[in-house]
C-alpha cells in the first residue's frame, strides 16, 4: 500500500480533461474485455479469500453507484448486484479479472435499510480490509458527481490516509450534472484532496450509463494487474 503517485493533479474521463495514452486505454480495454467471475463473499473477516492477486477496492457512501461501475468496467450488466435500497450490498464481494486482478465490492456507508449492528459489524470488516490488506493496491473512492465530497466521506478518507492506502476519487452519475456544475464540483474536490496524502490527484469522472469515463479507469487499474503469464509454447 502507499502508492502515492506523483503525477499533476488534474480530471479524466470528463469533456475538459485530458485523455489517458492510446497504449493505456488498450490495455484497459484488453484487460476488461476479458473473464471477470464472483470468486467470493466475505461477511467476516473469517471469509477473506487468501492474499494473492492485486487488489482494487469500491467503496463509497451507499447508493453512489459502486456495483454499476463494476458492471460497466467488466461490460457486464449483471456481474455485480445492484439495487436502489442503500445498504443491499453487505459483505465485500471479490471479483476475478482474468486471472491478472481482483475487484472487491464494499458495502457502502451512510445511511442503509439495515439493523444498526449488522452495519456496525460489516463497516468493522471493511476498516480491518482497507488497513490490514497486504494485497489492496488501489482505492476507488466513489463521489457522487451531483454532490462531491460529503461529510460521510471524511473518516473514510483519513483511515485512508491513516493507513498510507493510496485512494483515488472516481466521480460517479456525471450523466445527471450539466458541465458547469461538474466543474464546479471537480475543482471543490481537486481543493480538497490537496490535503490528504494518500490521495491520488486525478480525478476520473464517470458515468455508468452513458459510458464516459469507463475508458480512462480501466487504463488507470490496468496499471496495477499482475503481467500475463506467457501463452503455451505449440
Amino acid at each position: 500500500m502507499g502508492d502515492h503517485a506523483s503525477r499533476r493533479g488534474g480530471l479524466s474521463g470528463a469533456p475538459a480533461g485530458g485523455e489517458p495514452d492510446p497504449g493505456a486505454i488498450e490495455a484497459g480495454r484488453r484487460l476488461f474485455a476479458g473473464e471477470c467471475r464472483f470468486v467470493a463473499g466475505a461477511p467476516g473477516l473469517a471469509a477473506l479469500p487468501p492474499e494473492t492477486l492485486p487488489e482494487i477496492a469500491f467503496l463509497g457512501r451507499s447508493n453512489v453507484g459502486k456495483s454499476s461501475l463494476i458492471n460497466a468496467l467488466a461490460g457486464r450488466r449483471l456481474l455485480a448486484r445492484t439495487s436502489r435500497t442503500p445498504g443491499r450490498t453487505r459483505q465485500l464481494n471479490f471479483f476475478d479479472l482474468g486471472g491478472r486482478l481482483l475487484l472487491v465490492d464494499l458495502p457502502g456507508y451512510g445511511y442503509a435499510a439495515a439493523p444498526k449492528t449488522e452495519i456496525a459489524a460489516w463497516h468493522e470488516v471493511m476498516r480491518h480490509y482497507l488497513r490490514r490488506r497486504a494485497t489492496l493496491a488501489r482505492a476507488c473512492l466513489l463521489i457522487d458527481g451531483r454532490h462531491g465530497i460529503m461529510a460521510a466521506d471524511a473518516p473514510l478518507m483519513r483511515l485512508c490516509d491513516e493507513a498510507g492506502l493510496s485512494y483515488q476519487i472516481v466521480l460517479t452519475k456525471i450523466d445527471k450534472v450539466r458541465p458547469a456544475a461538474l466543474a464546479a464540483v471537480c475543482e471543490a474536490v481537486a481543493v480538497a484532496l490537496a490535503a490528504h496524502g494518500a490521495a491520488h490527484p486525478e480525478i476520473i469522472a464517470t458515468s455508468a450509463v452513458s459510458g464516459s469515463g469507463i475508458p480512462a479507469l480501466r487504463a488507470e487499474l490496468a496499471g496495477f494487474a499482475a503481467v500475463a503469464p506467457p501463452l503455451p509454447a505449440r
